[in-house]
């Protein structure tokens, strides 16, 4: 009986140290398997034989091989990285527009200063045909710098919708694996009752993977299995069921993609904000809060300098005598119909107060005979039952058809700007450089009252009026009267000196001390192929403030533009790099604690070798101890 208890406790220890041996050397093989948590062999004492001696051991079992694991460490893993994932590719995609429009030699800013020295030498020289010829040609060099820039965002717009369908097939193809590991850890505990250790780092190292293309929730249920759900509460896995999700052209805007979840035969579109963190929520973000706003203001700048460059060109005259035409083709905004929309109203949209643009798009929608237009930017609302109707600069009109309920619309004013200016004229000799008006005075005037120039009023068209001779008479040192005005001859006038004169759409100031009977002349500019003040009018524009309801100019706009998207670059730098050092410190928390160490390992395997030999040396004694009993009896 003596040697049966030996034997028995003996092979129970060769089974403890071969099972450490296993557990060991598995340890080893899977190192550097990713998701791999170092296991251990579990020992407990078998239960021991009572005897009038006392209780007698009868050796060791295993009782489990577990995992080192721990879910705090492991969750501040996963979301270290989900947020690593997300500037990573923000990062990546903002850096791209941040080198475009910062560049010193391609950037806007040089284009736009070479067209208005331009100007500037037409102001300087309005009779010459090559500084005309050499305008037009900066002009139209202006206009490749728009639409190069228009077409590089273009190109990152696709780029971003590629990105978004490959991102969507990764996280279906991963959400399928992990609903596979669902069932096979639900099949391998139906007929053990130990974990199974391999398929759950597996099914974890799914999950991380998850994490890295979209921010997820994982419940684990009852079976032991995950669900797994995403956005306001989308489920991606449940249990052995995954569900999917794809990328394509938006209802509302096609050149936009958008995130839908298929589930039981129906496709539903997600709010692309409920969809935060790794990859794909970093595309989303990146197109709403820097692609839209970029590519929209600097459509704004397009459209702002074209119109208003137009409104003061067309106040001119050029080298035959006529007056301005539009010197630019001006952007026009774009209105999206909503391809789900079930009435026949059609929507127009023109930009009728430049200034006033804020570089927003703008959601209009219909419901019970009400009329809603949402400013995107900051959900400004605005209602109203009837057409036309402006807000922010842009009128809308709907000339024809009937609104559903619900039907919807996009507005965007200014996203093309870019792409669509373009410069009207080919013939430097309609560059409307001069002033149409002439101002002069009698030479019998005996007062020392001077006349200016005289300006032309805007906005164009001038009026009708503009080109006739209008003679101003001073009845007395205070008082004149008006002929030719076209519509009625003021009389008795109250005259101060430097105010301001206005008919027929021009503007003027007599200055000084006037006699009854002198008499001043504005009348239409015959010879004005010397003149330049109209250029110089062109040129003020250059730094005259026009964008964004009177706050900023041309370059002043762009320039915030620059250092707005430089900013939020230089912001995601320094959260990425942050954010790599803070994933690497919870990697290694969690790795000191589940990771493979091989120096504790091969320690191990010395341990369990000579704990393997001293079991065998137990049955080596039992057996001869066994001989000697067999040798009594003969």
């Amino acid at each position: 009986m003596a040697s049966s208890s030996i034997f028995e406790i003996g092979l129970t220890g060769l089974n403890a140290a071969q099972a450490g041996l296993n557990t060991t050397g598995h340890n080893i093989a899977n190192a550097a398997t990713p998701g791999f948590h170092r296991q251990s062999a579990i020992p407990s004492t078998q239960q021991p034989q009572q005897t009038g001696s006392g209780f007698f051991g009868k050796g060791v079992r295993v009782d489990t091989v577990l995992r080192t694991y721990s879910q705090f460490l492991d969750t501040a893993v996963l979301q270290a990285q989900t947020q690593d994932n997300y500037l990573q590719t923000y990062q990546s995609q903002i850096n791209q527009i941040d080198n475009l429009l910062a560049d010193p030699n391609s950037g806007l800013s040089p284009a736009l200063q070479s067209f208005f020295s331009a100007v500037q030498d037409v102001a300087s020289n309005p009779s010459s045909v090559p500084s005309r010829q050499s305008l037009i040609s900066q002009a139209q060099a202006l206009q490749s710098r728009f639409q190069a820039f228009s077409s590089r965002l273009t190109e990152i717009r696709g780029g971003l919708n590629r990105e978004m369908v490959d991102t969507t097939e990764q996280i279906n193809s991963t959400a399928a694996d992990l609903a596979q590991i669902n069932d096979q850890i639900i099949k391998s505990q139906a007929s053990e009752t130990q974990p199974p250790n391999d398929l759950l780092d597996k099914r974890d190292e799914l999950i991380s993977d998850l994490n890295k293309l979209v921010r997820t929730s994982v419940v684990k249920d009852a079976r032991g299995t995950v669900n797994v759900f995403i956005g306001n509460g989308q489920t991606l896995v449940l249990g052995t069921q995954s569900f999917t999700l794809s990328a394509a052209a938006s209802v509302t805007d096609p050149a936009n993609y958008d995130i839908t979840y298929q589930a039981n035969g129906l496709t539903l579109p997600l709010n692309s904000a409920s969809l935060q963190g790794g990859s794909l929520g970093a595309l989303l973000a990146f197109r709403s809060q820097t692609l839209d706003p970029v590519q929209n203001n600097l459509g704004r700048v397009a459209t702002v300098l074209a119109q208003t460059f137009n409104d003061q060109h067309k106040l001119g005259q050029d080298l035959n005598g006529a007056l301005g035409q539009n010197f630019f083709n001006v952007p026009a905004g774009q209105v999206v119909s909503n391809s789900n929309n079930a009435g026949t109203a059609v929507i127009t949209t023109s930009n009728t107060a430049v200034g006033a643009l804020t570089g927003s798009d703008y959601r209009l929608s219909f419901s019970a005979g009400n009329w809603s237009l949402l400013r995107l930017t900051d959900n400004n609302l605005t209602t109203f039952t009837t057409f036309p109707q402006t807000v922010d600069g842009v009128t809308l009109n709907s000339p024809s058809g009937t609104a559903s309920n619900g039907d919807s619309f996009l507005i965007q004013p200014t996203r093309n700007g870019a792409r669509d200016i373009t410069v009207a004229l080919s013939d430097p000799a309609l560059v409307a450089a001069a002033a149409p008006i002439r101002t002069a005075l009698t030479v019998a005037n005996t007062g020392d009252a001077t006349i200016a120039p005289g300006t032309v009023n805007s906005p164009p068209p001038p009026n009708a009026n503009l080109l006739n001779t209008v003679t101003i008479t001073f009845a007395s040192a205070t008082t004149f009267n008006v002929n030719g005005t076209g519509t009625g001859n003021p009389a008795g006038v109250a005259y101060t000196s430097g105010g301001n004169i206005t008919y027929n759409g021009w503007t003027t100031q007599i200055t000084g001390t006037p006699r009854a009977g002198d008499t001043f002349t504005i009348a239409r500019n015959t010879s004005g192929v010397s003149d330049n003040r109209n250029a110089l009018l062109l040129t003020a524009l250059q730094t005259t403030n026009t964008v964004a309801n009177g706050t900023a100019n041309y370059q002043s706009a762009y320039s915030q533009l620059v250092s707005s998207v430089g900013n939020r670059a230089r912001e995601i730098n320094v959260q990425r790099d942050a954010q790599t050092a803070l994933v690497q410190q919870t990697t290694s928390a969690q790795q000191s604690l589940s990771g493979v160490n091989l120096d504790e390992e091969a320690a191990n395997l010395i341990r369990y070798q000579q704990a393997y030999q001293a079991s065998g040396k137990v049955l080596q004694i039992a057996s001869q101890l066994f001989d000697t009993v067999l040798g009594i009896g003969s």
